[in-house]
Formats: structure tokens, sequence, C-alpha cells
């Protein structure tokens, strides 16, 4: 099984702080299940693109469609149990990655407008990676300057999230899901080119 970048020091870290438990009742299970748990977490399928649309970025339940003006956004809200390695909606050039620092509210909010965030800005759509109320781990693997193919990985948010694709107006008539449809990153169609 793959897991994304870092997991297994995570693991290490989270076994290490749950050591000292091992002397209580249930403490041998915390001290083997809290690092089983946190790479199961991470884990990082490998997926099958269709041939062709914009790709969901992430697992989960679509939670947001908005239009934006000059955007048309579809938000995927991020739960525990799904994976939260996220992918290239289209294939792109990396313009710009930007970390804004912001509030921790539930992803699934309109407060979490606010949140702490990263946006890959490709040419002609953006993704917006948004932490949750518990997650406060954004980790981007892209840079200015790179190009990525549909599906490829861009980055992964740890422990509950919110992956947003923002997309021209003209996908406002080509949209393929509903806000509660359930999508899987590299694999579901959200809109049709």
């Amino acid at each position: 099984m793959q897991f994304a970048p870092g997991a297994r020091r995570l693991a290490a870290y989270v076994g290490l702080f749950a050591l000292p438990f091992v002397f209580v009742p249930v403490g041998p299970a915390v001290v083997v299940l809290a690092p089983l748990f946190v790479l199961w977490f991470h884990r990082d399928p490998d997926r099958q693109p269709p041939k062709s649309g914009v790709l969901s970025p992430a697992d989960g339940r679509v939670s947001v469609i908005r239009d934006e003006g000059d955007w048309i956004r579809v938000g995927v809200f991020m739960n525990v149990t799904d994976v939260h390695v996220n992918r290239a909606p289209l294939d792109g050039f990396v313009e710009d990655v930007t970390h804004t620092p912001g509030a921790h509210r539930p992803a699934f909010s309109k407060d979490s407008d606010r949140n702490e965030r990263v946006t890959f800005q490709f040419d002609g759509y953006e993704v917006v990676l948004i932490a949750g109320a518990f997650a406060r781990r954004i980790h981007p693997y892209l840079e200015p300057g790179d190009t990525v193919e549909r599906g490829d990985r861009i980055g992964h948010v740890s422990f509950g999230s919110r992956a947003d694709v923002r997309l021209p107006p003209e996908y406002a008539d080509k949209l393929c899901v509903e806000t509660g449809d359930t999508v899987r990153a590299g694999e579901t169609v959200l809109a049709e080119r």
C-alpha cells in the first residue's frame, strides 16, 4: 500500500506519543491502533482517470456548487474516512502556489471561506485545498513552473478538509455532478470539456 509523503514519520511520532499509555488497561491497543490509523488515513491508492472530462480533486461528497462570476466553484468535502491525497482535475501548468493563513472552522460550513488554504493557480483553472477544524496541515506537492497531467497527485491535507475546483464560467452548463454526490479523486468526472 502507498502512503502520502511523511505518513510513516507521523505514524512513528504518534506511536512514540502513545507508548507511555502501554501500562493502562487499553494502552497496548492504543499503542498499536493509533499509528495504524494514521497510516490508513494517509493511504494513497492508484487511480485510473477516464479518457476525458474535468476530474474531482478529492474523494468525498460534493458540498458546494456556486457561481462566483469569473468562476464556477465545485467543492468536495473530505470526511475522515476518505482518501485525502488530492489530484489534478485537468492537465496544466502551475502558475502560482499560494498559502493563505486563516481560521480552522469545519470545512463543510460557510465559515470555511476564512480557513487556512493553499491555492494552486493553473493556466485556466484553480484548485484550492482548505484546512478544516481538525486539519492543520496542508502539504502541496507542486511549485510554480511545474506541469501536471489529469489525475496527477498535487498534495494532501491531514485529517479532514475540503478541495475546491474553480473553473471558467463556460463549464456552468457542463457540470455532471450535484450537491450531495459522492466522488473519487482522479476518477469521477465533475464536468465535461
